[in-house]
């Protein structure tokens, strides 16, 4: 179990450093081809077609999780260090996220911005206001806390490699079919897969979130925000994270016509960077936690045999 935790931060090493490396060599870059070759709606009648995405969605699991498989079984002590923190990076996206939200920043300062916050959300930006652009880009940053950084981490913990496999590409899926519109038949059993695997991870993320505010003095604000707007995001997982954060750094965030969620304290010109802080403190945490959490399984394994 040491050598896991050694992996685990490793991979976070890895991708602060590095970050995504070019789609032509990245895996949930091919895997994203895959789907899209496969991912087309209206071939059949909506039964057939959910029974279709479902058989597909599984099958491009399996698919994506082999290799991760093979490391963590197969390969010898060092080489399995070395490629599993690999594999585990490519799973995590922390350095993008903040990438992205930074070129959203530049964006704005240069009079844009619109097109730099498509690349984090599918909603129209054209007639966003400069505050609205914003709320998107962080409320992007927020939300994915699970999808791109905790819940890989937290599936590795608790199944190794091929876990976070899993996880990558069921939230791969979901973020490319998982939408009630045309396509709400094939891929409606990403979208429950997705939900399912987010559900521990999202809370995981929710209570290392408090952790970081707790010093502060914002953790009940955090948590007031939770309990009150978490519901406003549809869906069961990534509102919690989204009120979280905005409770805790004071700011809002806000989708015209669907929510606002948080008290706006401060604009989020002001509250960005503390967002940011949030997120980079919630993932060391929760690499804490992980990481105590594979020490005291190492000891415990020998006891039990």
């Amino acid at each position: 179990m040491v050598l896991e935790a050694l992996i685990l931060w490793v991979a976070l090493a890895v991708d602060r450093a590095a970050g995504d490396p070019p789609n032509r060599l990245h895996p949930t870059a091919w895997l994203g081809q895959f789907i899209g070759w496969w991912g087309v709606s209206g071939r059949f009648a909506p039964g057939w077609e959910r029974l279709y995405g479902t058989v597909c969605c599984l099958c491009s699991i399996f698919f994506f999780a082999v290799p991760f498989y093979l490391v963590s079984h197969l390969f010898p002590t060092f080489f399995y260090v070395v490629a599993g923190a690999c594999l585990l990076s490519l799973t995590v996206g922390w350095r993008s996220l903040e990438e992205h939200v930074a070129a959203v920043e530049r964006g704005l300062a240069a009079g844009g911005g619109r097109n730099e916050v498509q690349m984090l959300v599918s909603r129209s930006t054209a007639t966003l206001t400069d505050e609205e652009v914003r709320s998107a880009a962080y409320e992007s940053m927020a939300e994915n806390l699970t999808d791109a950084i905790i819940g890989p981490l937290f599936w590795f913990t608790l199944a190794g490699l091929p876990g976070a496999a899993v996880f990558r590409a069921a939230n791969t899926m979901d973020a490319m079919l998982g939408y009630c519109d045309h396509r709400r038949y094939i891929g409606w059993f990403s979208a429950r897969l997705d939900d399912v695997l987010c559900y521990l991870p999202a809370r995981f993320a929710g209570f290392c979130l408090i952790l970081w505010f707790l010093p502060f003095g914002r953790a009940g604000a955090a948590w007031r925000c939770m309990r009150r707007d978490a519901h406003l995001r549809p869906g069961y997982n990534g509102g919690i994270t989204m009120a979280l954060v905005a409770g805790g750094t004071g700011t809002a965030f806000v989708k015209p016509g669907v929510y606002i969620i948080g008290d706006k304290e401060q604009s989020l010109s002001e509250g960005g960077p503390a967002i940011v802080s949030a997120v980079r403190g919630a993932t060391v945490i929760a690499a804490l936690i992980c990481t105590v959490a594979f020490i005291a399984l190492g000891s415990l394994v020998p006891i039990l045999l």
